[in-house]
């Protein structure tokens, strides 16, 4: 079996990689970063996402599996301590595969050149480069709402507990192949109005947004921020691809909720 790691790069995080690059090396796995089955994040979420966007060409191939060596990680299931019973599980044991939905984003643009498509594993989140956003909402090509305010985020189910959740979006069990949206400060008054509630919807349809007051926008993927200019539409709908996950041991998506933000430790 072929494996990578990546490290967030802080020194607990590099001597962890280190080790267990020469404890799975010990078991003849191979290490080769260009091709891996098996990746191993070491460092919190922000670092299981960077790995999720360098593999991202490779989904179908590449299973990922997280080490949290700081606070407790939404995809980390490993910490520290059991570094040495991850490596045995990863070189003798015959993994799970869990998979998780993902968010697909098409980025039009109003001269007609080449459209752009990302892959997100939590959300996508759309702002104006200046000033309130304004866009039509359509839902399956019908005009749902005209929006007004600072901007708009797009998420996963999974992704429903990351910025979704601070938006006061629902959080969604990953079995839900769905995406939401949720707004950021919409304006509503006499003049203006939106729907004011997060929307989920389902696999089979498509969410638009079409700008009103302005074509140049600041789209993030995750942790990637990427400004668009001239843009006529920008796409989202579950995407065809999917995530993977490798599990040693059972880790329910209700508990790892529960654990992120409820557990006292007790």
């Amino acid at each position: 079996m072929k494996f990578a790691i990546t490290s967030k790069g802080n020194p607990a995080s590099n001597a962890l990689t280190q080790k267990v690059r020469t404890y799975l090396q010990d078991f003849e796995m191979v290490y080769d970063e260009g091709n891996p089955d098996i990746v191993i994040s070491i460092g919190g979420d922000g670092t299981l996402l960077y790995a999720f966007h360098r593999y991202s060409s490779r989904l179908d191939k590449t299973a990922f599996v997280g080490v949290h060596t700081g606070h407790l990680g939404f995809y980390a299931d490993w910490v520290p301590s059991e570094i040495e019973k991850l490596v045995i599980a990863i070189a003798k044991t015959p993994y799970q595969i869990v998979e998780y939905p993902l968010l697909e984003v098409v980025i039009r643009y109003r001269s007609g050149g080449k459209e752009m498509r990302y892959l997100a594993l939590n959300e996508s989140t759309v702002k104006g480069l200046v000033g309130t956003l304004v866009m039509d909402v359509e839902i399956r090509g019908d005009h749902f709402e005209r929006f007004r305010g600072d901007g708009l985020c797009v998420s996963t189910p999974s992704g429903s507990t990351a910025y979704n959740k601070a938006l006061g979006g629902a959080i969604i069990h990953p079995s839900l192949h769905s995406i939401q949206l949720a707004e950021m400060a919409s304006i509503n008054n006499r003049v203006f109005r939106t729907v004011g509630s997060p929307l989920i919807l389902p696999e089979h349809h498509t969410l638009e947004l079409k700008p009103v007051n302005s074509n140049d926008f600041h789209v993030t993927m995750d942790h990637l921020t990427i400004m668009h200019r001239d843009v006529k539409s920008i796409q989202f709908k579950v995407a065809k691809e999917k995530v993977r996950f490798a599990r040693f041991r059972p880790f329910p998506f209700w508990k790892r909720v529960h654990d992120s933000f409820i557990s006292d430790g007790r």
